[in-house]
């Protein structure tokens, strides 16, 4: 690892990407790059479908666009950097670099966790209260539910990146990870960090625990409305208009789940960098497919937009 000693200069850091530890590189980087481009156009269509068909703007269809858009940033911020980091053999990242990296994740990160429990309560509303709908869910509510997704992981975000910017990190700079997450930059600073461990752990409560506490509620009370129907058709169709918010959420929060509320003792190293892939690569590519390819208004939009 002689590269790294001659890469490591001033206040810059050194990324260890995912290539580093794979006997077969290039074929890890032609999944990832293969991964980007099918995120990049799907979430791409899906915004572009939802604002040229007047049909998908809705409530459900306008919080679908903030998911798009967050998958688009989540993974335009990595992927070109593991790109030219590769091709190039420069893994060093700026201290400037790598905390606008690390603002960006958890402002994102923060961000699909509230907006998720915010689509879930969209649709508790629409088939458990359809006549108060249009109020409870009504443009301007709509947009400052978003509002609040957004504002609230952004001030998160803010606050964790400016503690860190004043920690003193180790002449070793090292990051074992291809991204700098807060926990793989914790592991090369030179003081103790236990204090802001336990911060972090309440963070993880708010942005966490409670959306998924309010996801679960929000999903029992439809299971329950469903299931009062009394008919296996309306069952089945309450549950089929779900599914794909489950599938995300399930996605999502299980890797997240598995990287910040575990206890350390239950991760691996391989696994501390391996579990982020699934919400900052995979899950990307995956929601846009997970929403279109059993959704008929999508399915209508697409051919009526592209003339299929």
């Amino acid at each position: 690892m002689a590269w790294l000693n001659n890469q490591t200069s001033g206040s810059d850091f050194v990324l260890l990407d995912l290539f580093h530890s794979t006997p077969v590189p290039w074929v890890l980087f032609t999944l990832i790059l293969l991964d980007f481009l099918v995120a990049l156009f799907g979430n791409t269509i899906i915004i572009i479908l939802i604002w040229a068909d007047p049909l998908l703007h809705t409530p459900m269809y306008f919080l679908l666009i903030q998911l798009s858009l967050m998958d688009l940033l989540y993974i335009s911020m990595f992927v070109p950097k593991m790109v030219v980091d590769f091709l190039s053999g420069d893994h060093r990242i700026s201290f400037i670099g790598c905390s606008f990296q690390m603002f960006l994740f958890i402002t994102l990160g923060g961000s699909e966790c509230l907006l998720l429990a915010v689509m879930a309560y969209d649709r508790y509303v629409a088939i458990c209260h359809p006549l108060r709908y249009p109020i409870l869910m009504g443009p301007r509510v709509c947009v400052l539910l978003v509002l609040v997704t957004w504002l609230g992981a952004f001030f998160n975000s803010l606050i964790h990146v400016v503690y860190t910017l004043t920690l003193p990190y180790c002449a070793s700079r090292e990051i074992h990870h291809f991204f700098c997450e807060v926990p793989a930059l914790l592991k090369v600073v030179c003081a103790d960090t236990s204090q802001y461990e336990k911060g972090i752990s309440v963070t993880a409560v708010i942005f966490f625990v409670f959306p998924i506490s309010g996801i679960l509620c929000s999903y029992g009370r439809i299971l329950f409305t469903a299931l009062g129907m009394g008919s296996g058709q309306g069952l089945r169709k309450t549950l089929g208009t779900c599914s794909s918010h489950v599938t995300v959420v399930s996605l999502f929060y299980g890797a997240a789940i598995v990287k910040y509320i575990l206890p350390k003792s239950y991760h691996s190293p391989v696994e501390e960098e391996v579990v982020p892939v699934f919400y900052t690569i995979i899950t990307p590519m995956l929601n846009p497919l997970i929403y279109s390819l059993r959704n008929k208004d999508v399915t209508r939009a697409f051919r009526k937009v592209f003339r299929v």
